[in-house]
């Protein structure tokens, strides 16, 4: 039977519902940066490839009148993003910097390590764990 190896997660993909709100979320709040920026006239859309550290890693779509996200966060589909951060209350403090509300702390039973959720403009919840 032949094998499967999967390297690694080559980039992760979302519908916003407003492109230039989730591009200076993504961009001015978070930090990635803009690889590529695509108007797909075809489908009245535009595409942002973004990096972090300097690796492709997102994807922001817009598209005419995109559903909207059905519950938080337990709706079918993606349940969140998680990105590593070396201090969850000093990442609360940066977000809060920003009128950015953030989730109380909270730790993990299995490992320890704490961690807390925010919300992307389309109310995406984004889990920030600590190292």
């Amino acid at each position: 039977m032949p094998h499967l190896k999967i390297n690694r997660i080559h980039h992760i993909a979302i519908i916003c519902s407003d492109f230039e709100v989730s591009k200076y979320f993504y961009t001015k709040v978070l930090g990635f940066e803009i690889i590529r920026e695509t108007l797909r006239e075809e489908r009245g859309s535009y595409k942002l490839d973004l990096s972090l550290n300097g690796v492709y890693a997102l994807e922001l779509f817009s598209f005419p009148s995109p559903p909207v996200r059905i519950t938080r966060p337990e709706a079918t589909g993606l349940r969140h993003l998680a990105f590593e951060v070396d201090n969850v209350l000093d990442a609360i403090k940066y977000f809060s910097s920003h009128n950015i509300a953030a989730e109380p702390i909270r730790t993990d039973e299995m490992t320890g390590k704490k961690f807390t959720f925010i919300a992307d403009p389309d109310q995406l919840p984004i889990e920030f764990y600590e190292r």
